[in-house]
């Protein structure tokens, strides 16, 4: 009997004892166990890992510095070459990108840059323009670019510019210059007959009377732009249309830039008929005139107002 007792009483003690005390540092609070310590390290690692790739994102990259500081260079070349060519004469721009041919491309890689902040473009709308018409109208693009018109219409396109790296695109000065004796039907033709002629090369090798459309896209850059204007409304037929895009700002009077209204009076005095306007894009105005059908046999004198040239602030 007093063994059983002796075993009971050894197991209420057993049961009422209390739990060993976790050991304890200075400040009163419990050591950590393996376990705790480990999870602590695993999460100090993680927290160290992202913060070492936060900093590397946002530090640049030698191949993205190295993209801009090329593209700066490249703007910054694109700018000198735009003021150029709104600060010359046509003559004087061939013969520059005659000497520094590669300069060109450098201008229109800078200039598609441009336009690819542009929310809209003024080419496109004249190829839908050109789209809902007969496809017989045959068309000359003063000052092409990449031909990217031509490209676009199944009309029969003349692309002229200041260089040409397409067999489609004529180099050459687009000012006042009459060939009316010359017949061609071809741009091989024309290609063929300017190279053989010294005489007539840089020449604008068009018919008087030859060309449906004209069109002037961002492209009345030279100081002498009215020239441009007096060619085209050699080559257009009679009723024949004359297209202008250009920047707005060149037509704000508010900013130094010619009133549209002063600019189409000139472009009548030459020999056109408004046909409609439209200023609702934000960055550029598109005017369209016809040529009128008679013609006055009294020359007169124009008093064209001075474009503003388009220039890009420097950086």
């Amino acid at each position: 009997m007093k063994e059983g007792q002796s075993r009971n009483r050894k197991r209420r003690r057993h049961s009422t004892s209390k739990p060993k005390p976790q050991p304890q540092n200075q400040e009163g609070l419990q050591s950590p166990t393996k376990k705790h310590k480990a999870e602590a390290n695993e999460s100090c690692k993680r927290d160290e890992h992202q913060t070492a790739a936060s900093a590397s994102a946002k530090r640049p990259k030698p191949s993205t510095f190295l993209d801009k500081m090329r593209a700066r260079l490249s703007g910054g070349h694109f700018r000198m070459l735009n003021e150029k060519l709104y600060t010359c004469t046509g003559k004087e721009a061939l013969d520059y990108f005659k000497e520094n041919p590669a300069l060109f491309n450098t201008y229109h890689s800078g200039y598609q840059e441009q336009m690819s902040h542009w929310p809209e473009l003024p080419v496109n709308i004249i190829i839908k323009w050109l789209k809902d018409r007969s496809p017989s109208l045959i068309v000359a693009d003063f000052g092409c670019g990449d031909a990217r018109l031509a490209k676009s219409v199944k009309n029969k396109v003349f692309s002229f510019d200041l260089v040409s790296d397409d067999p489609s695109v004529i180099a050459c000065d687009m000012s006042n210059i009459r060939l009316d004796k010359i017949k061609l039907t071809s741009v091989n033709c024309i290609t063929i007959y300017v190279a053989i002629h010294p005489v007539l090369k840089n020449m604008t090798p068009l018919d008087s009377s030859s060309i449906d459309a004209a069109v002037f896209c961002l492209s009345l850059m030279g100081t002498n732009f009215s020239s441009y204007l007096q060619e085209a409304h050699r080559v257009l037929k009679p009723r024949g249309w004359l297209l202008i895009a250009e920047v707005k700002s060149r037509f704000d009077p508010n900013t130094g830039g010619a009133g549209p209204n002063e600019f189409s009076k000139a472009v009548c005095d030459l020999g056109f008929v408004p046909v409609s306007k439209d200023f609702s894009n934000k960055m550029f105005i598109l005017l369209y005139f016809k040529k009128k059908e008679k013609q006055n046999s009294k020359s007169k004198e124009i008093e064209w107002p001075e474009l503003k040239p388009c220039l890009y602030k420097r950086r």
